[in-house]
């Protein structure tokens, strides 16, 4: 049989095409296994079985200043251990690496996938070492080993309170043990002194230390390479329920290293307090209580804005996220209340605790642990003894001598006292006056407190212990607050608005 002209041409056309379709399908399967020349996707990349060894990681180091190089060879050297560097970016100045170290670029850019630092371990085990540490033959292996022998002694698959790392010394300085209980609802971590009833088992380490955990478990933290890396592990996995097991006896040598600069040495106390600070806000807290009873806080101060923004429903969003109030911002309410109390007190105005805090006072002698202001009432007549509230009155916003913003609300006929200009936590003043026997006011807002009371709870007025110093209150707290909020106020705490969230949902 004769092909015409036409249909050869049709049959060329046919073959062309499907050697074509080959061909994408081939570039398609080698894209997916990074085999395009001058290509590679591995975040495509299936995970690869894990097998044994360990993986030696560098991750907390200072490019201006470091021992990189010395401690990657160190490590590299030994039989059958790969070595990774990970950093956002290439070091700058360069660090000359040995041949097979890799480098893990953690930052995310335009031109490549976005990073996927598990794929580039191949071992169940994996080692953080700090910049300045040598490597010794069976130390690594050792600590493996002991990870492995505490997780079986304990449960270590189980889901908490099972060894997951354990840590051993760099140079001289020995590693003291502490306990660490994490609160996230009140965004404070607890640090004290001592092991648990299991002796070398505890949650942290203080000083510098070689830290091993299983592969799998380092990458099902959400932030498993932040900086700095002991305090993200030890925070991370304090809230997991998981142990650290200590082997003080596996000591790694350290380099010996000549002081740096004092630039340089401020130059890396400074990076270390940013890096903490960043981390802080990664992990949602906010206030730290070290070991010897010393406090680091990350939240708003007043050069800041506070921690939350507007307010809906009387629901603060960080309610909605299980959390109560940022300690810093209960720390600033605490202060603008002592302060406003004390410029009341000294002027002649007469005040009391008013709704939400006075609930406070009567069940934690404190602010409510999920409150966002404080509320005080105040006779109207006596408005223009404070020369700060008789200003905020004619319409002008005064800051005092000590920094408090004292100004008319604009939501009607009340006062503000502003933590600070930047940071408007506030305690509200709301002025009362007498219709007969009965004390009223002009603004009503429609919060749940807001209903005329006989004076007779204020005569007298009477002290109360609040927010670390002593506030003047009704004279029967418990009746005046079942008069507002109903029978039993005192013993059910419940939050602002049951309606948008209640507190046993939390």
């Amino acid at each position: 049989m004769r092909l015409t002209p036409c249909q050869a041409t049709l049959a060329a056309a046919i073959g062309l095409n499907l050697l074509l379709l080959l061909l994408l399908l081939f570039s398609s399967a080698a894209w997916q296994r990074g085999a395009v020349p001058g290509r590679t996707s591995p975040s495509c990349r299936p995970p690869a079985r894990l097998g044994p060894g360990v993986t030696v990681v560098l991750r907390d180091f200072e490019e201006f200043e470091n021992d990189l190089t010395g401690t990657v060879r160190s490590f590299s050297a030994l039989p059958g251990v790969p070595v990774l560097v990970a950093a956002e970016a290439l070091p700058y100045p360069p660090v000359p690496l040995p041949s097979g170290v890799g480098l893990l670029r953690l930052m995310p850019t335009a031109e490549r996938p976005p990073p996927r630092p598990e794929l580039h371990v191949r071992t169940q085990h994996i080692a953080l070492v700090p910049d300045g540490t040598r490597g010794a033959p069976g130390l690594l292996e050792r600590l493996r080993d002991e990870l492995e022998a505490a997780a079986a002694a304990g449960g270590g698959d189980g889901d908490g309170g099972a060894v997951r790392l354990v840590a051993a010394p760099v140079g001289t300085g020995p590693l003291r043990c502490l306990q660490l209980r994490v609160e996230p609802r009140e965004w404070t971590v607890k640090y004290s002194p001592g092991s648990s009833a299991v002796p070398g088992r505890c949650q942290a380490v203080e000083g510098t230390a070689v830290i091993l955990l299983r592969t799998r478990d380092l990458f099902s933290l959400p932030f498993p390479l932040s900086r700095p890396v002991p305090t993200a592990l030890f925070v991370q996995a304090a809230l997991r329920g998981w142990d650290l097991r200590l082997v003080p006896a596996a000591v790694f040598p350290a380099a010996r290293r000549p002081p740096g600069s004092p630039h340089n040495r401020w130059k890396a106390e400074s990076l270390a307090e940013e890096r903490r600070v960043r981390l802080m806000e990664e992990l949602g807290v906010k206030r730290e209580v070290l070991a010897d009873g010393g406090e680091r806080w990350y939240g708003c101060g007043k050069a800041t804005a506070r921690c939350f923004g507007t307010v809906h429903a009387d629901t603060p969003r960080y309610l909605l996220e299980d959390r109560w109030t940022p300690p810093c911002c209960l720390r600033a309410l605490r202060e603008t209340a002592r302060h406003v109390a004390g410029v009341l007190e000294a002027t002649g105005v007469r005040y009391w605790l008013e709704g939400g805090s006075l609930l406070g006072a009567a069940r934690y002698g404190d602010i409510i642990p999920w409150d966002y202001d404080v509320d005080l009432g105040i006779y109207r007549e006596d408005v223009g003894k404070c020369r700060w509230l008789a200003a905020a009155a004619a319409g002008r916003a005064v800051e005092d001598a000590e920094g408090f913003l004292w100004e008319k609300a604009a939501e009607g006929d009340f006062y503000r006292v502003h933590y600070s200009r930047s940071n408007r936590l506030h305690v509200d003043l709301w002025p009362f006056y007498r219709r007969g026997e009965t004390m009223t006011k002009d603004t009503w807002l429609g919060h749940r407190q807001d209903v005329e009371f006989p004076e007779r709870f204020l005569l007298p007025r009477l002290p109360v212990p609040f927010a670390g110093f002593t506030a003047m209150a009704p004279n029967d707290p418990r009746g005046f607050l079942e008069l507002k909020f109903g029978p039993g106020v005192i013993e059910k705490p419940e939050y602002p608005n049951p309606a948008v969230k209640r507190l046993a949902e939390g």
